[in-house]
């Protein structure tokens, strides 16, 4: 499966239990990364525009972890967990992702931000996950429209 929406990319890798998430941002690296990683930014974009981002750990270092839960209308829906492996400002970062809702499905994301000049970045995230079904899983669960609303609002963010 491969979307390109709005000039965000998301494509399973074939035969690999990885998905590639491609998108370029009008500011240098270290903004984005900044936006990326600095908690108080972080809730302003990430994930779908209807629902709250309540971040209850942050800790953005090699070696350390996050938190946070999604809410609509007062509601608890969504939680989400996970730990950085490698914090390199503003290059890379890798870290783990998981919902609680699919435990078995954690996977491993490598985010690499690299400078275009002319003050943009391209944004590569490459997920990795166990099985090819986690990965079909994590396509169908409707990702797609996160990812693409947290972007268009961190558009919005960085301007």
């Amino acid at each position: 499966m491969t979307t390109k929406t709005r000039d965000t990319l998301i494509e399973a890798v074939p035969d690999l239990p990885s998905i590639r998430i491609v998108r370029e941002f009008d500011a240098p690296p270290d903004k984005v990364f900044r936006a990326w990683t600095e908690p108080e930014l972080v809730v302003r974009w990430l994930g779908p525009k209807d629902l709250e981002m309540r971040i209850d750990a942050w800790d953005v270092r090699t070696g350390g972890s996050y938190r946070y839960t999604n809410w609509r209308g007062g509601e608890l829906v969504a939680e989400f967990y996970g730990s950085f492996h490698e914090v390199r400002t503003p290059s890379r970062l890798v870290q783990t992702f998981g919902f609680t809702a699919m435990p078995d499905a954690v996977s491993l994301e490598t985010a690499t931000f690299d400078d275009l000049g002319g003050g943009r970045t391209r944004v590569t995230i490459l997920s990795i996950v166990d099985t090819l079904e986690s990965r079909d899983a994590m396509l169908a669960s409707g990702m797609e429209t996160g990812v693409v609303e947290g972007y268009e609002k961190l558009d919005a963010l960085l301007a």
